[in-house]
């Protein structure tokens, strides 16, 4: 199963690359026209126009909120696909390394999936904590669909430090001591188990 899996990846791999190079031509012939560079009268501004520019409105919008020029716009289209893949590349890399972890626990019987259920759980725990601190950094409201989930994981660990831990200056670093204390409930659990 993981030998179809790994060549699939590695055909998804080749794919995301033909794509994002294509891409990168296709936006960059669009930032020339965009700046000037080529005709804005000619057939290939006009297509550009018509064609490619529609489907970079929203990214062109993002980008004028935050003060850049539209004519980046192309370019961070580019990054938004670039990093797109990459993250998706790494999360099927990960899915294959939790099938293994999986397959490894099968073979100890209930304690192996026991443990490995208990270490899936601190990781989700975890992983909250990090989309709770990022949400904070870029100013992302704690009653967005996309981050409420994070907050009602983690709130049970952080509200009780906040109140034991003192902030650094304006930094609160609670959150790092809760990735601490999970980091060794989770080693204390799976020693027990062991």
């Amino acid at each position: 199963m993981l030998s179809s899996f790994d060549v699939d990846v590695q055909v998804l791999r080749l794919v995301l690359f033909w794509i994002a190079a294509a891409l990168a031509i296709v936006f960059g012939l669009d930032w020339l026209v965009r700046t000037r560079r080529l005709n804005a009268f000619g057939p290939l501004a006009r297509f550009f126009r018509g064609t490619i520019d529609p489907w970079l409105v929203p990214i062109e919008r993002r980008v004028v909120r935050a003060g850049g020029t539209p004519a980046s716009a192309p370019w961070w289209a580019l990054a938004v696909v670039v990093v797109g893949g990459i993250i998706l590349l790494a999360l099927l890399s990960y899915i294959r390394g939790m099938i293994v972890e999986a397959a490894i626990a099968g073979e100890y019987g209930s304690r192996g999936i026991i443990r490995l259920a208990i270490q899936w759980t601190f990781l989700v725990l975890r992983f909250a904590i990090l989309v709770r601190v990022l949400s904070s950094w870029i100013s992302i409201s704690p009653y967005s669909r996309w981050i409420r989930w994070s907050f009602v994981c983690t709130e049970w660990i952080i509200r009780p430090l906040r109140r034991i831990v003192p902030t650094v200056g304006m930094i609160d670093i609670t959150p790092i001591v809760a990735w601490l204390a999970l980091g060794l409930a989770e080693w204390v659990v799976v020693s027990a188990l062991a």
